[in-house]
């Protein structure tokens, strides 16, 4: 559960700052397209050479199962790449060849001698003077230790018939049957099998073959560049992309503590959204947030504290108070905020921060006013709602207003005769009175109060 919700959370972040994101990752792939461009092409050759063994000693290799030939080709492979070779091989070109890579195919005694150079003819001469010198030099030093060997077999057998000339002059002058007639001629035997062994092994490397090895496949002139390699530069720019899009967005959310929509007052708050009125009206949304209110607040009277304050909270206290009965304090009274159970905060999407929402929260704390929430809005206010009755004494938690009743006057009877006023109670020799002038003063107001 954890991890799935790590992901999300990542996602979510991304999603916010899709733009810097999505930014990075194009930047990235247009270098990776403009490095392509302009990145000069090369061109690789190769060689195949097949090593042989020479019919000199050489160093032998322990024959395992990963490697089945005699020779260490790893070895040979380091010296088609040593500064000697790479000498013999300028030599023939007249000029400075491009640095060699050589490989060893697995299981085989087969050296893959490459060459990248900036044209598909330098690129596969190179390779083929780099072959040719590698067995040049390997012809050299095969001869240079057969040279040596037949020296020092010719050195020993010029001592060794030495000493046997010097023994049959000394065998001429001894007596037969004697002791010292007897250690001469078995000085003799011996002399003369060293000289038959040196001489056999003179012979047979005076006729040993030199054979470094083979071309098996000549460089041919590549048709295609090998660099710059369209996938490995497209990879690599969208790899950059992503790691630097993704630090971007990550470091520009830890940064920004701008409040745009309801999910950033939640995240960077902490505070519960009761009700986004940042949307068009929503006359759901009016109920949900009037149950939320009489759910949370501690008491009947609610603060509303806008945050920024230059936002006010007259578009909120209206709807509601009509909503929900409980008495809606704007703080626009000194009083209100030593009157209040609880506290509301509107907060404007787009103007407030971060920092401001939790310094509205510190106040209301440091008063003893709990804050129950937030409710989200624009600069503009909620949209607006379909019309309310008027607040009731239920709602707002206030006395209704006493209006007084008018005054009583006592009925006047007129006569069907003369339409005169007759008097309360009058006869009939009152009939001819004229009616007497209507009382002007004020009739006295009743007051519950």
């Amino acid at each position: 559960m954890s991890s799935g919700a790590d992901l999300a959370e990542h996602v979510s972040l991304l999603r916010r700052r899709k733009t810097l994101f999505l930014a990075c990752l194009l930047t990235g792939l247009l270098g990776g397209v403009a490095l392509l461009r302009l990145t000069p092409p090369a061109y690789t050759a190769t060689t195949q050479v097949l090593v042989a063994s020479t019919g000199v000693q050489e160093q032998p290799n322990q024959v395992t199962g990963r490697q089945r030939e005699a020779l260490n080709l790893d070895t040979e492979a380091q010296i088609a790449q040593s500064a000697v070779v790479s000498a013999k091989a300028a030599e023939a070109l007249t000029t400075t060849p491009a640095p060699a890579d050589v490989t060893v195919p697995p299981n085989s005694s087969v050296l893959s001698i490459a060459v990248t150079a900036d044209t598909p003819a330098i690129a596969a001469a190179q390779s083929r003077a780099y072959a040719l010198a590698y067995l040049e030099h390997r012809t050299e030093t095969a001869q240079a230790a057969l040279a040596t060997q037949l020296k020092a077999l010719a050195t020993k057998l010029k001592q060794v018939n030495t000493s046997l000339g010097k023994v049959v002059e000394e065998l001429a002058g001894l007596r037969r049957g004697t002791a010292q007639h007897t250690i001469a001629a078995q000085r003799q035997n011996v002399l003369t099998r060293q000289i038959y062994s040196l001489t056999m092994k003179y012979d047979s490397l005076k006729t040993v073959a030199v054979t470094p090895g083979y071309v098996i496949s000549q460089a041919a002139e590549p048709t295609a560049p090998s660099s710059p390699s369209l996938p490995l530069y497209l990879g690599s720019g969208l790899m950059i992309g992503l790691v630097s899009g993704a630090a971007a967005a990550y470091t520009r959310d830890l940064l920004d503590k701008g409040l745009r929509t309801a999910g950033d007052v939640e995240r960077l708050t902490g505070l519960a959204v009761l009700a986004d009125l940042s949307e068009p009206a929503d006359p759901h949304a009016l109920r949900e947030l009037a149950a939320s209110v009489v759910a949370t607040c501690p008491g009947s009277r609610l603060l509303l504290r806008p945050v920024p304050p230059a936002l006010g909270s007259t578009a909120v206290a209206r709807p509601l108070s009509a909503a929900a009965p409980v008495t809606v304090l704007t703080g626009s009274d000194v009083g209100d905020l030593a009157r209040a159970d609880g506290a509301l905060l509107v907060v404007g999407l787009g103007a407030a921060r971060a920092d401001d929402v939790a310094l509205a929260v510190r106040r209301l704390e440091r008063h003893a006013v709990p804050v129950i929430g937030a409710v989200t809005v624009t600069d503009r206010g909620p949209a607006a709602a379909p019309a309310e009755p008027a607040p009731s004494r239920l709602t707002t938690g206030l006395p209704a207003p006493l209006v007084p009743a008018p005054a009583r006057r006592p009925p006047q009877r007129i006569s069907p005769v003369t339409g005169d006023i007759l008097a309360k109670g009058g006869s009939g020799g009152q009939q001819g009175r004229k009616p007497e002038a209507a009382d002007t003063s004020p009739i006295p107001q009743v007051s519950d109060t």
